[in-house]
């Protein structure tokens, strides 16, 4: 990387976000800011109504992912996601509310004050936006409070970001911080550094022309074949709370284990895209702005204005 006038990151750490496709920022949270997150992210859990609730499930299978209109019209709202073991045979919570929701997602960053600020009304990240230098003119898209309930908090197998929010070419990047203690008991994050250049994106997560959601392959015959890797090569990063922002590449390889533990691991998380004409994002995608909010530009100056906390 040709050398630049930096705000925030030194060189070595813009070095080595593009050398593994993953760095760890320390200090970039005040204990406060960390506090606050974690707080907000209760206050939300205990406002959850399971009995006006579609018993919406968040799964990772490629094979049944979720895909009602529930998660399909949750980019501009905050709606709640359960774990796949929090619903009983008979359509019941197995158990407390608090205890059953995989996520919270996916407009955090639209609409809730305190997640707002630390996301969009940051000065600190257009720092490390405009340091990092990965888009030319960036936008948040997503936003998401992730909790690994206590023994049921589902593995995420491999993958990368960019499968789940396609650009041509590719674009998305990952922000993620710890709001709990990360363990290899309770899921903390695992990478494959350096996968982002020999793991192309060979699929797309897309919505289905007959209703829901699937994966759709972006393969060409020129595409490079992925390279065969060793599960020794992968890093488990263990995080204190509100210790590191971790930026993780769209194409790097990551995943996280179960949670076997009897904590649970709050995390919160957004990405960002570029956009037009940098990069393409089109209607197959599964989450799409609206035309009162739509994805809001990361370098713009905030709004003065905050908008209200709704959930639905």
């Amino acid at each position: 990387m040709a050398q630049q006038t930096l705000e925030y990151l030194s060189q070595d750490q813009v070095d080595l976000f593009y050398r593994d496709g993953y760095i760890k920022i320390p200090g970039f949270l005040s204990k406060d800011e960390a506090d606050s997150l974690l707080a907000r992210s209760k206050q939300l859990l205990d406002q959850f109504d399971p009995e006006n609730h579609p018993l919406t499930k968040f799964t990772t299978s490629d094979h049944d992912h979720v895909g009602d209109e529930y998660f399909l019209e949750s980019g501009d709202k905050i709606r709640y996601f359960l774990e796949e073991d929090a619903v009983g045979a008979d359509g019941r919570l197995t158990r407390d509310k608090t205890k059953a929701i995989n996520k919270i997602g996916h407009g955090l960053h639209l609409l809730d004050s305190v997640f707002r600020k630390v996301t969009l009304e940051n000065e600190k990240l257009r720092s490390v936006v405009k340091d990092l230098r990965f888009h030319h003119d960036p936008v948040a898209l997503q936003s998401m409070v992730i909790f690994k309930q206590p023994e049921i908090g589902g593995a995420v197998p491999e993958h990368n970001d960019s499968t789940f929010l396609y650009t041509s070419p590719p674009t998305a990047l990952g922000f993620w911080i710890p709001l709990e203690r990360c363990t290899p008991s309770n899921g903390a994050l695992s990478f494959l550094p350096g996968s982002h250049l020999t793991a192309p994106i060979t699929k797309r997560f897309v919505r289905l022309a007959r209703g829901g959601t699937g994966f759709e392959s972006v393969l060409t015959p020129d595409s490079p074949k992925p390279d065969t890797v060793s599960e020794r090569n992968y890093i488990l990063e263990l995080c204190e709370p509100g210790e590191y922002l971790v930026l993780i590449h769209g194409s790097v390889l990551h995943k996280s284990e179960r949670n076997t533990s009897f904590r649970t691991r709050y995390a919160y998380t957004f990405h960002m895209i570029d956009s037009p004409p940098y990069a393409k994002y089109d209607e197959k995608n599964w989450l799409q702005p609206t035309q009162s909010m739509p994805f809001p530009k990361v370098l713009d100056a905030p709004l003065k204005d905050t908008i209200s906390a709704t959930a639905s």
